[in-house]
């Protein structure tokens, strides 16, 4: 498996994105873990869970100040 991509978590609505933000820092815990309790791990695994947890927060993130920005305009509309 590569690197994720952003197209692949677009599609999803803002509840799964919150569930995968929780699963995958969840994931990035283990992984942690088991790099300070010296367990086999691969190592690439924390870079793709932390770049996964980015864009995840970052779609977020965007689209939430999307949704703000549509009440700000509908209120002073």
């Amino acid at each position: 498996m590569g690197l994720p991509t952003f197209t692949d978590i677009i599609s999803l609505s803002n509840t799964e994105i919150s569930e995968a933000i929780i699963e995958t820092e969840n994931q990035l815990f283990n992984l942690r873990f088991k790099k300070a309790t010296r367990q086999s791990f691969k190592s690439h695994e924390i870079k793709n869970a932390k770049r996964r947890l980015a864009q995840l927060k970052t779609l977020l993130t965007l689209r939430l100040q999307d949704l703000e920005q549509k009440d700000e305009n509908f209120i002073t509309n």
